[in-house]
């Protein structure tokens, strides 16, 4: 063989497993800090993974915030239409939570099946219903529009 070939052989087979592992750290690293999706109902069926960052959504319950009297710790519960759900966090919730309305919020279920949440989001107007939110309750078989949705419930 060549030396030249066999030199442009060794660099485009160096190129091709360089490349590979460096896929695979990437992947191996994302693969950690992806938050995926799960409706209420998902979460309450045992399908979402226990001791993982998931992100969760639905409507806020009317009448189910309670609020710490002695710290910033909270609970409230979420449904899809299906399913309810209590999320405890400890924070300060973003001015645009209310009951009967939109939320999305980042956590994770502990061993005994509740899920405590690190992040609380609410949706940013009147009209917005997250996507991810939207998507589940569609799917659910909620027929409501998103205002009575949110209120009825």
């Amino acid at each position: 063989m060549n030396p030249v070939r066999k030199q442009r052989l060794f660099l485009v087979f160096f190129i091709v497993i360089f490349s590979s592992v460096a896929i695979l750290l990437i992947t191996y690293a994302l693969r950690e800090n992806i938050n995926l999706f799960y409706p209420p109902s998902k979460i309450v069926s045992g399908e979402a993974p226990i001791d993982r960052t998931i992100r969760a959504g639905g409507c806020v319950i009317v009448g189910t915030v309670v609020r710490s009297t002695e710290s910033l710790a909270m609970s409230f519960k979420i449904t899809d239409g299906i399913a309810d759900m209590t999320v405890n966090y400890t924070g300060i919730l973003p001015n645009l939570f209310a009951e009967g309305e939109a939320v999305v919020v980042n956590g994770k279920i502990d061993n005994a099946g509740q899920f405590n949440a690190t992040e609380v989001l609410a949706k940013h107007d009147e009209n917005y219903l997250p996507p991810e939110v939207a998507e589940a309750m569609a799917q659910a078989g909620s027929e409501l529009q998103h205002q009575e949705t949110c209120q009825v419930l």
